[in-house]
């Protein structure tokens, strides 16, 4: 079997199965097998696949049958023009995250103290510390597996941020930091939403956010108000939540002192009203 009559066999096999990107996961998985890129395989079709090359890729497309994320079969995934390592503890970044980035850089604060709440694989703190390098960031993570992949990438990076496991912003009260700017992606999904297959690979801890996906968003707000250090200093707060969460989470962040800066897609950014 050559390349040619492998990329067929397997797209087929992969829509069959309704994965919405069978050709592009084909050719990606092809490319890591074979250690070519793309542009060399589709210009080598007729190159023959050997039966233990045949026998990797099928394992590999059968995990990809199932809708296990490409991510977690690759063990790494893209963010913000960076490969991160990732694993089933953690989920997969997500292009849409980027905004956050692009956002937290827009607001120009002189060497900011930052800290990223829920950081899970690190992909926000380490972009922002090497995006932002005038910057002091910090990162908090309740799960201890998470943890370890978000320190993996931080010193495979060469990034300098400081990790701390725990819920929330309890950790950054503790160790008395006093951050200026909060980035967090916490878990926003409804108990009820109907996530898609890909999505029911990934950790329930870091998806779902109760009954309408915004308790971790109300706590971490009453956790800025119990802190006088905090609430004192903070002045930009970014989130992500879904479109149609926007205009509850913008009332629960006014009833804390916070008001509405910046909404672009799942990103909303708040600013301290003085």
């Amino acid at each position: 079997m050559n390349v040619e009559e492998y990329l067929k066999n397997a797209i087929n096999a992969l829509a069959y199965k309704e994965v919405p990107t069978a050709r592009l996961d084909v050719l990606v998985l092809l490319e890591d097998v074979l250690s070519k890129d793309r542009g060399w395989l589709l210009a080598h079709l007729d190159l023959p696949l050997d039966e233990p090359t045949i026998k990797k890729l099928n394992e590999l497309i059968k995990r990809r049958a199932g809708h296990e994320p490409l991510a977690y079969i690759r063990g790494h995934s893209e963010f913000y023009g960076r490969e991160f390592l990732v694993t089933a503890d953690t989920l997969q970044p997500r292009a849409e995250t980027e905004i956050m980035i692009d956002l937290l850089k827009s607001l120009k604060i002189k060497n900011p103290i930052i800290a990223d709440i829920g950081t899970g694989s690190g992909c926000l703190a380490i972009t922002t510390a090497l995006e932002l390098p005038d910057s002091e960031v910090y990162a908090t993570e309740i799960n201890a597996a998470a943890l370890a992949v978000a320190r993996k990438n931080a010193k495979k990076l060469k990034a300098g941020v400081t990790f701390y496991k725990g819920n929330l912003l309890e950790p950054v009260l503790s160790a008395d930091v006093q951050p200026t700017v909060l980035l967090a992606n916490l878990p926003y999904v409804p108990d009820d939403y109907e996530i898609n297959q890909a999505a029911g690979h990934e950790p329930k801890i870091a998806l779902f956010g109760g009954k309408d996906g915004l308790d971790l968003y109300r706590e971490l707000f009453a956790l800025i108000d119990d802190s006088a250090k905090i609430a004192t200093k903070l002045q930009f707060l970014l989130t992500e939540s879904l479109p149609f969460q926007h205009a509850e989470l913008a009332k629960i962040a006014k009833k804390h002192g916070f008001k509405q800066n910046v909404e672009q897609d799942f990103i909303q950014v708040f600013e301290r009203i003085i």
